[in-house]
């Protein structure tokens, strides 16, 4: 099976495909970004997903064109796109639970999170929902490090060596045995965020994800990994600054020690 044919959107049955999902996008800066995105998770086959914009105040004017966007999608009266402004950057993390807030206030069962660079192929989103259903997880996590994932060949040497050891740190002092610690493309069940509570997770910036796996983990629930191919970024650039990295690294040893307290 080639990578085109594995990303290509599964065609779930009712009541599968008729499923509440809400989709967060955190952006910030993703003006080349944001069109093509919108229009492949709008396409979907899912006649119920809402596709949640958090904008970080873009400079280069995303959060104008997500709400162009979104009026053009909401047209019908179906409430299929919502744009967040957020005014102050406070990192990924808080956009992400922005977004989730918002989905959980508008009613989705589920929550799928993806980055706004086109990474993530939207087109898996149905594979990640028909999992999600057809086991008893709590959270499932398109990885890149199971069997039939894979990374980008733009991914050079030492990327791919700095992405496997964080995986292999976080694993080392949290004992997620997750293959993928790290990745950003998952989908939640409403009743797992809400036995988090979104309010007590303290990370900002991308160790928001291991956080969030290692309270999931807390609380009982299955976590499911199933395989993505991972792009390089469509457009733009990376946004991962030395205090994120830092964060990174601490937020495990503060999880395992018990430093990490709520808010």
């Amino acid at each position: 099976m080639t990578e085109t044919d594995a990303a290509a959107p599964w065609a779930l049955p009712s009541p599968w495909r008729d499923a509440r999902v809400a989709v967060v996008v955190p952006t910030y800066n993703e003006a080349g970004n944001i069109g093509d995105l919108t229009a492949r998770v709008l396409a979907l086959d899912l006649p119920n997903l809402r596709l949640v914009i958090a904008d970080d105040d873009s400079p280069d004017g995303t959060g104008l064109l997500a709400d162009d966007l979104a009026k053009h999608a909401n047209e019908d009266g179906r409430d299929r796109m919502v744009v967040l402004h957020r005014t102050v950057k406070e990192g990924i993390g808080r956009a992400h639970i922005a977004g989730m807030k918002e989905a959980l206030a508008r009613g989705d069962e589920y929550v799928v999170q993806m980055d706004g660079d086109l990474s993530h192929r939207p087109e898996y989103i149905p594979h990640l929902l028909g999992t999600i259903l057809a086991t008893r997880a709590g959270l499932v996590i398109g990885s890149r490090y199971v069997v039939g994932g894979s990374l980008s060949t733009q991914w050079g040497r030492h990327r791919r060596l700095l992405s496997r050891f964080a995986g292999r740190y976080v694993n080392a002092i949290l004992n997620l045995s997750v293959r993928d610690p790290t990745g950003g493309f998952k989908i939640w069940r409403r009743e797992v965020l809400e036995g988090i509570g979104l309010d007590a997770i303290r990370s900002d910036g991308y160790s928001f994800q291991v956080e969030m796996n290692y309270r999931c983990k807390q609380l009982g629930h299955a976590i499911v990994e199933l395989p993505i191919h991972f792009e390089e970024r469509a457009a733009g650039s990376s946004k991962i600054s030395f205090a994120v990295q830092l964060e990174s690294m601490l937020t495990p040893l503060a999880l395992r020690f018990g430093r990490a307290g709520r808010r």
